[in-house]
């Protein structure tokens, strides 16, 4: 609620200073139209040259005010956005980006139509920037790092706007946050890990190199208070790693994406001293993420949603996971990251060729057949009419510019992509795969591939999209499989894929999870939130 300041400054903002005409009137002058205008509509009509949303909601309105009006709902609207910046930090946005509290002291000292203008445009610009920053995220990704292809989408000024003119003031800028259960999950996380900083964080850091069961003693101890302190422990007086601790052990192993032993070794022990503070860097990157992925349209009633570095691909129905599986991203090499975007899946193709992209074909292959004609014989070489090239004339006269020739692997079950991919068309040549590579799946971090995401079921990823066209896709796909032709196969629905990156995301269940941040990308992001003033926020009670 506001203080009672705060309600006289916004409640008699307008008094004996509102320029009723502009209010009532409803044949007001045009935009462009400069004589005849009053005060207050010359300064709208300047502060709007440089920005076409507001000129076009002004203009539609004949300049009527939208925060200045002289009556209760012009003051219900002042306070519901002065409420609604001061709310900006439990959105892990910075309140100084909006600066309420000199707003409302400019409000206090409005005199005179032309102050009036000049306020009501100001109270405009600052809740669209909040409206934008809240519903669709403050940092354009692609700005800061090149492996985000995600563009910020952005509700139109114009229509954030009229959606205030013609609604409840609060119900509306209630409904300009993502409304996912992950941005709630992510908003909690946040005031917990908040409350931890604010009484001292999680204790003592484990300075052992190795704990499991049976060991006992200081360190020990000093593990048993913060598997407490996280959560993972009920409160004990024990010095003893027994079996308790170990499943809490396991418990939070799993829930960092690390190999689920029970025993503390150098990744668990890296991952259990990691500060609280670190912990809500990443979380408010999270909300950041999510604020970018609050589509219009929705994510899709069913969607693919691959995290990168939790490494597994999802068909998500109805928001409930459906199949999971196991995924191979790019290598940490700058040009092999997978990159970030959203692109509908059409088809599959079974039983696929492997047509080498130009990057691989001049800088991995070129080399070795410039030494031996004969090498990578697993692959054809073909001109540009398709005919495949005479090996015996060598290749060392070619350099990466002038090589004219392409690369292809034939189906097969030895193919680079194995026996089925999944497409959704793009610009940066990235789907979703099987592989001959199945023990990579046993790593925890797996980072191995040239950019494209490999399944560890892909034949079980292809029966779960086919259910909703076949009553048998087992058949279906086993038919198709056995000629060993490659087949295109159209989805009869096209699939939303979302390729995200999350090191902070929620569960249905349990505790919140951490990822590592394998491409630095939640790094930079965080050091253009920290200079767009976004802070850990203050301590919680």
């Amino acid at each position: 609620m506001l203080s009672g300041v705060v309600a006289i400054v916004v409640s008699g903002l307008v008094a004996g200073a509102l320029p009723q005409e502009a209010a009532a009137q409803s044949s007001a002058p045009s935009l462009t139209a400069g004589l005849g205008m009053t005060a207050y509509k010359q300064a709208v009509a300047e502060a709007l040259s440089e920005d076409e949303g507001l000129a076009a909601f002004y203009r539609a309105r004949d300049f009527a005010p939208l925060w200045t009006a002289a009556d209760a709902v012009g003051a219900e609207r002042r306070s519901a956005l002065i409420e609604a910046l001061a709310t900006a930090s439990d959105h892990g946005l910075p309140e100084a980006r909006y600066d309420a509290d000199g707003l409302m002291a400019r409000m206090a000292r409005v005199t005179g139509e032309r102050a009036m203008g000049e306020m009501e445009i100001e109270l405009s610009r600052t809740f669209l920037r909040f409206a934008h920053d809240l519903n669709g995220g403050m940092l354009d990704g692609r700005r800061v790092d090149s492996g985000i292809k995600r563009p910020p989408i952005r509700v139109p000024s114009e229509a954030l706007l009229q959606a205030m003119a013609d609604g409840e003031p609060r119900t509306v800028i209630h409904g300009i946050a993502p409304r996912t259960p992950e941005y709630a999950g992510l908003m909690r996380a946040k005031l917990e890990l908040e409350r931890t900083i604010a009484h001292g964080g999680w204790g003592m850091p484990v300075t052992a190199t190795r704990l499991e069961l049976g060991d006992s003693g200081q360190q020990v101890v000093s593990l048993r208070d913060r598997l407490s302190a996280m959560g993972y422990l009920k409160p004990t007086l024990t010095a003893v790693f027994d079996d308790t601790m170990r499943s809490a052990v396991s418990d939070f192993q799993a829930d960092h994406g690390l190999a689920v032993d029970g025993i503390v070794g150098g990744s668990t022990l890296s991952a259990i001293n990691t500060s609280p503070e670190a912990r809500l860097q990443s979380v408010l990157v999270a909300m950041e993420r999510e604020r970018w992925l609050n589509l219009p349209e929705g994510r899709g009633k069913r969607h693919v949603f691959v995290n990168l570095v939790d490494f597994h691909a999802k068909i998500i129905d109805d928001g409930k996971v459906t199949f999971e599986t196991r995924s191979v991203i790019g290598h940490q090499d700058p040009d092999r990251r997978t990159p970030e975007f959203s692109d509908v899946m059409s088809h599959m193709v079974i039983n696929p060729s492997w047509y080498v992209p130009r990057s691989i074909v001049v800088k991995e292959y070129l080399p070795q057949l410039r030494r031996n004609p004969g090498a990578v014989s697993h692959l054809e070489i073909t001109d540009r009419n398709g005919r495949r090239v005479n090996r015996g004339r060598g290749f060392s006269q070619y350099s990466a510019a002038s090589f004219p020739f392409s690369m292809r692997q034939p189906p097969g079950p030895r193919n680079a992509l194995g026996l089925v991919k999944f497409m959704f068309p793009n610009k940066y040549n990235i789907y979703l795969h099987d592989t001959p590579s199945k023990s990579l799946f046993n790593q925890t971090q797996r980072t191995y591939s040239h950019g494209c995401i490999r399944l560890n079921d892909p034949q079980d990823f292809a029966k779960a999209l086919l259910a909703l066209q076949t009553d048998d896709p087992v058949g279906f796909f086993q038919s198709r499989l056995r000629t060993g032709a490659e087949t295109r196969v159209n989805l009869e629905t096209p699939v939303p894929v979302h390729l995200v990156y999350r090191t902070a995301f929620t569960t249905p269940k349990g505790h919140i999870n951490f990822r590592n941040d394998v491409y630095g990308r939640d790094a930079k992001i965080w050091q253009a939130l920290a200079a767009e003033g976004v802070a850990l926020g203050r301590p919680q009670s």
